[in-house]
């Protein structure tokens, strides 16, 4: 056996590098398993042990946290900032281009909180501080993970909110400074809003139903004292003695007491009355509008020196972006919500299906019809519908927390005008209509492929027509969650954008040039999510690409482009007040919202006799996989087993364990879905199909790859993930479960002392059909990897990376030191000495447990069938004698030293190298 000791990143690295080569010779030799399998022998001998294993795992955490702070280093570059600042200040243009380009927004960013909250607080901040240029990452960080609860997230939330503020009003300081001195009779007109900001923490009732309705009242007012305190804080460092340092602290301690009301248990009738009445009661301290101070700030300004008037106009601009809260908010709902909703107010709508003719004549006759109602909290805590709750809690939020932020209504799985037509009449109902953007959401293939029809077919209706001319826009979001998992990540991509020209084409259709455009692209954070790796510019053009943007600008149409940033993941980019300047300063420097009309039209949408068909071949492969049976039982193969807890929303619904075997793809969500593409080494709806959609004719579309900048584009995504995937690892997660290679282990009198567990191991896996499943993937994954490198021979690497080998190098031994413990845990399982059924439970159930890794379930039955503590006949006053039971016969305590623990530490040892992993890949999911 090789020698491996000492165990250090340097020796495996050697000889991972020298497995490697003995591919040359036999080609379907696996050098990370058998790295595995070398490790494993020396921890079973115990010339290794899993103290020795934790330490080389905190060495390569600590590298993959570095890897990642210079991952959001090279994206946003902080040490360009100030070059950026500078670059922003343009008086050749003139004060009136400058003005214009400077007060609408760039990007409205929404803070998202997806289950992406990977890395614990002291972890994040390890990161920020060295992407930021301060210190490195130290050697050690606190891995112990906190739990992710909603008000986790939202805190977390809130955090990045106050950063990004803080950031735009550097921007804006500096925007205005410049105009002062270049324009010093003008400036005072200029009034900047690069950006705005918005989050849907606590507000997104989407496959969730643990948000009371109560909660989100809560969070708004929450927010709404926060905003209040940071707007009187910034008004005491330009004038301590301002008159309205007092109106705005008064009404921050207002709202601050009625937050805590709401966030309590207001189940009883009593407490939620009395609540409700203290909230609506008038009163001076009741600010629900910030327009009287912002235009008493602006009138203040006019007459102030220049320095106290930027000051001033810089709150104001503050103000005006943000309202009475930490940024606006998104209500979000599933569209069955609504149409359970909705379809109680037609007349036999119980049997009607809403995407016929009757249905949109009869909903156009209730929004037509629908005269206002009132509605106070008693009408929120008596509805039982989750739809009309939703439109009621913004009601009350408009009325006692801010009158003026519009509120963003996102309507999930939205694939009928219909839909729109029923949020427009509960909006219209409870008087909301003119604050309230109804935003359909475009994910999953069916919306995607008849997306533009809908919109068609919605912007014909006059009543959607006369609405969006209220709102001043036409509202759309879509998604690389659902979209990504079903369709790929590069058809979904390309889909999208089809979707955005489509819309820009219904707006100038219907003569609705006259309303802007937002169009809020929720792509998520990682490189597996519609993120794209290379840099901000590619990051921004990925979800709307320039094409797309310049259909809008063509037809005259003014685009408000918006974008998430998804839990820990996003918030990174937001997790220090230089990384936040870092961030907001890149976006406006590369302008999403700007476009030039005129540049030539990318090759990639005039040969659309290639582009069509190679997005269509991509997709048609990628579809394939999720079709295929092999694929499915991969993926689910460990459950949810290989991933940590990264959210408060459930990631896959509840299921027994004679049903694990045949999971759905559709019982994981999208985001745990790509993080087990990730943890298996290969993430297969970023790369899979594209070799083969080039196959047919690999010089013309090579040649387009290369001429257009929207085919680069692609090839740089990816190669990136390209070059951290390895399809060797995904075959070598299905010998785990090769009777064959349990059966052989202790061949020839080797590892005799595991010879029991070995044949145990071997016998049970007989059956088992996961060895199979990954080595069908393997093989399918490999046919199409050859296609291709043929494609990547005829299309140069534009952009190398030569720290991506590194990171491969890293990844190989982090996988190769979890399926030595994956084997370690196994062995264990199996050798815990047999116990009785109880509640249903067998040993043979446990041990299932264990190789789906529904660890915690396991260790709980093995726990129980051998507890640690037990009444003890010394332990009650008998004056009668007893010899039975005899003390010590009970050997409890050595099974779970030599079985239980080391299962349990092996585990956490494994979800501590997906963390590594995820960092490598840049981001979980």
């Amino acid at each position: 056996m090789p020698e491996l000791q000492p165990l250090t990143f340097a020796t495996l690295t050697h000889r991972l590098r020298e497995l490697h080569q003995r591919t040359q010779e036999t080609p379907l030799f696996n050098p990370v398993f058998q790295l595995a399998h070398d490790l494993s022998r020396e921890l079973e001998a115990g010339e290794i042990s899993l103290g020795d294993i934790a330490s080389l795992i905190g060495e390569l955490e600590t590298r993959s946290l570095e890897a990642r702070a210079d991952r959001l280093c090279t994206l946003v570059k902080p040490q360009d900032t100030a070059r950026r600042m500078e670059a922003f200040c343009k008086p050749s243009d003139g004060f009136e281009a400058f003005r214009d380009h400077w007060s609408h927004p760039q990007l409205h960013v929404v803070f998202t909180a997806h289950p992406t909250f990977l890395l614990t607080p002291e972890q994040t901040d390890a990161v920020a501080e060295a992407a930021g240029g301060g210190d490195p990452v130290p050697a050690e960080t606190n891995a112990e993970r906190p739990e992710i609860t909603l008000q986790y997230e939202h805190t977390r939330a809130m955090r990045a909110l106050a950063h990004a503020q803080d950031a735009r009003d550097t921007i804006n300081r500096s925007v205005l400074s410049c105009a002062a001195s270049h324009w010093p009779d003008q400036w005072r007109s200029l009034d900047p809003l690069p950006f705005r900001f918005a989050s849907w923490v606590g507000y997104d009732m989407d496959g969730r139903t643990d948000i009371k309705w109560y909660t989100s009242i809560a969070f708004r007012l929450s927010e709404k004292a926060q905003r209040l305190e940071r707007y009187a804080a910034q008004l005491e460092e330009i004038d301590a003695g301002h008159a309205l340092v007092a109106t705005l602290r008064a009404a921050q301690v207002r709202a601050a007491s009625s937050a805590e009301e709401f966030a309590g248990d207001l189940s009883d009738h009593a407490d939620l009355s009395a609540a409700a009445n203290r909230l609506t009661a008038e009163g001076d301290d009741k600010l629900l509008s910030l327009a009287p101070l912002v235009s008493q700030l602006e009138e203040e300004a006019l007459a102030a020196d220049a320095e106290r008037a930027i000051a001033l106009k810089t709150l104001a601009s503050a103000m005006r972006a943000d309202g009475l809260g930490m940024g606006h908010i998104h209500f979000r709902v599933n569209a069955k919500q609504l149409h359970n909703a909705i379809r109680s107010r037609i007349e036999g709508g119980a049997d009607l299906d809403l995407g016929s003719k009757g249905a949109v004549g009869a909903l156009r006759e209730l929004v037509s019809n629908a005269q206002p109602l009132s509605a106070n909290f008693a009408s929120l805590a008596v509805e039982s519908s989750t739809a009309v709750r939703q439109f009621l809690a913004m009601a009350q939020i408009l009325k006692h927390v801010d009158a003026d932020a519009p509120i963003r209504m996102l309507v999930a799985e939205c694939e009928q005008p219909a839909t729109v037509l029923s949020a427009l009449y509960f909006a219209k109902l409870f008087g909301i209509d003119e604050k309230v953007d109804v935003s359909p959401l475009f994910e999953t293939e069916t919306a995607l492929e008849h997306g533009g029809r809908f919109l068609d077919a919605l912007l014909r209706e006059e009543a959607y027509r006369d609405y969006a001319r209220k709102r001043g826009r036409v509202a759309i979001q879509t998604g690389f969650s659902d979209a990504g998992r079903f369709v790929g990540q590069i058809p979904a991509s390309l889909a999208i954008e089809r979707l955005q020209g489509r819309l820009a084409n219904a707006m100038a259709a219907n003569d609705m040039t006259d309303v802007a455009a937002l169009v809020f692209n929720t792509h998520g954070e990682g490189m597996g999510r519609g993120a794209h790796p290379a840099s901000f510019k590619d990051r921004l053009e990925w979800p709307m690409s320039p094409w797309a943007r310049r259909r809008f600008a063509r037809a005259g149409i003014r685009l408000e482009p918006e974008a998430s940033f998804q839990g820990g993941d996003g918030y990174m980019f937001f997790a220090t007040p230089k990384l936040a300047l870092a961030t907001l300063s890149t976006i406006a420097e590369l302008a999403p919202a700007d476009t030039d009309p005129d540049v030539p039209t990318d090759l990639f949408y005039r040969r659309t006799d290639l582009s069509l068909d190679f997005y269509r071949a991509i997709k048609d492969h990628q579809q394939s996989h999720l079709e295929s049976r092999t694929y499915s039982r991969a993926v689910t193969a460990f459950g949810l087993g290989l991933l940590n807890s990264t959210g408060s929303r459930v990631s896959r619904r509840q299921s027994d364990l004679s049903a694990d075997r045949d999971m759905s793809l559709r019982q994981i969500r999208a985001i745990p879905h790509n993080a087990i593409l990730q943890q298996l080494g290969y993430p297969v709806n970023l790369i899979a199909g594209l070799g083969s959609a080039a196959e047919s004719n690999y010089e013309d579309i090579a040649e387009l790859l290369r001429e257009s900048p929207r085919g680069r584009q692609i090839m740089r995504y990816v190669r990136a993930s390209n070059a951290l995937a390895s399809i060797k690892t995904v075959a070598a997660y299905g010998e785990l479960f090769n009777s064959a290679y349990w059966a052989s282990r202790p061949y020839r009198g080797t590892e005799e002392h595991l010879a029991q567990a070995c044949e145990t191991l071997a016998e049970y896996l007989i059956q088992d059909d996961r060895n199979g499943v990954f080595r069908r993937l393997a093989s399918r994954l490999r046919v199409d990897a050859l296609k291709l490198h043929r494609l990547f021979e005829l299309v140069p690497d534009e952009d190398p990376h030569p720290e991506r080998e590194q990171a491969r190098r890293t990844i190989g031994v982090l996988q190769s030191l979890r399926l030595a413990l994956f084997q370690h845990m196994f062995l264990k399982a199996v050798s815990v000495p047999a116990f009785s059924r109880a509640n249903d439970i067998s040993r043979r159930d446990v041990l299932e447990m264990v190789f789906t890794l529904r660890i915690d379930e396991a260790l709980a039955q093995m726990r129980r069938a051998f507890p640690a503590s037990f009444p003890m006949t010394q332990d009650f006053a008998m004056e009668e004698k007893a010899e039975y039971p005899r003390a010590g016969s009970e050997g409890y305590d050595a099974i779970r030293r030599d079985f239980i623990d080391p299962i349990e530490d092996s585990y956490a040892l494994a979800l501590r190298i997906s963390t590594a992993i995820a960092n490598q890949f840049g981001a979980h999911g």
